[in-house]
Parts: C-alpha cells; structure tokens; sequence
C-alpha cells in the first residue's frame, strides 16, 4: 500500500521587530520579510512590535515574578505569543556593531519560551547590512537554549530597496530570505517534534 505525503500543521512563526527608534524603517523590513512568510504554505506569521507591545525596563528581584501590575499585563501581550511560537525570525538593525537594547530587553524577560526552537534572522543597516548585529544575537541566544539558523538576511541601505508596500525588486534579497525560511522550516519541524517527543529539559 502506498503512502501518502506527510502533511504537517504550519509553524507558527513569531516576527519580532526589535527596533523602537522614531522613524525606525523596521516596519518595512518587517513588512517585507512577512509577506514571504505569508507566501508559503508551511509557516505562519506573529509579528510582535516592541513599540505597540513595550516591555517593563525594571527587572523583579532573579527568579521572582514582577509585581506591578502594569508590568504583569505589558508581558502578557508577549510572552503567551513568543511561548506558542515554534519558531522566530528577528529583526534588527544594527546600532553601534550591536543591536538595540529594546531587542536585549525583550529577549532577557523571556527564558523557556526561547529553549530548543529556532531563530532565523533579519538585520539592516548600512555597510554592514546590520549583520554585525546578526553575530552578536547568534551568542545571546546560544545562552538560551536556542538553535540559531546558519544562513541570515542582511539588507544594505534597505531604504533604497523595499518600498512602503514591503516589497522589493530585489532577487539577491528575496533569495537570501527564501534561503533563510527553507532552514528555518527544517529545524522548526525537527524541534517540535523533539519537543513533542522528549520535553526539552534545561
């Protein structure tokens, strides 16, 4: 008897968008990398805004919950998201050869949500094309138990390549993002059904 293709449920992919500078030109990037999430059909697309979302910038005493209230109900906007998510794609710029602190601060509230999931990553900027930033997160979420993808997406000057529609005429960009999302998708199934298997223990 013959068997039919396997037909896996869709990741559940979270977008976070990591900038929150006035004028920021993440959007767009984010935007664009959504739209190729959109276009396939074994993803699904979360995208969370740190500045329709922010995060409390006052840690509770290591290993407490927070207790203010405000604090309480800014993380639930997050955290239930980035805990049902399968996988993550995060975009950066680049500031300073690193990556915002908003972005470090969003990453830090959170640590099981992160263990045994991967990461693919979106940066921009200038000459570096915020790849600089890429490296950096690579050791941060190492630390949490995450598996960060080999190949990321470096948009150079990206203001100059992606109009307000998120699109953008730009083969060697849309390769390096289906590129991206092909390894994302592999590990992404793979995790999940190791996580479903044997629960990841840290």
């Amino acid at each position: 008897m013959k068997e039919g293709p396997i037909v896996e449920t869709p990741l559940r992919v979270a977008v976070l968008l990591g900038s929150i500078r006035d004028g920021r030109f993440g959007p767009t990037v984010a935007s664009w990398i959504r739209g190729h999430l959109d276009a396939r059909q074994d993803m699904t697309a979360d995208v969370i805004d740190l500045v329709e979302t922010p995060l409390p910038t006052v840690f509770p005493v290591l290993g407490q919950p927070p207790v203010s209230e405000e604090a309480v109900a800014q993380l639930a906007a997050v955290s239930p998201r980035l805990a049902a998510a399968d996988a993550f794609v995060i975009v950066t710029p680049e500031y300073n050869r690193s990556f915002p602190a908003s972005l470090k601060n969003a990453i830090d509230w959170h640590s099981r949500e992160w263990h045994a999931k991967p990461v693919g990553f979106v940066g921009y900027g200038g000459f570096s094309a915020g790849l600089r930033a890429v490296e950096q997160l690579r050791l941060v979420f190492a630390e949490l138990h995450a598996v960060t993808v080999r190949d990321a997406v470096g948009l150079q000057a990206p203001w100059a390549q992606i109009g307000p529609d998120g699109t953008a005429p730009n083969p060697g960009g849309d390769a390096a993002a289906k590129a991206m999302l092909d390894q994302l998708a592999w590990w992404g199934h793979a995790l999940r059904s190791a996580r479903a298997a044997r629960p990841y223990g840290a």
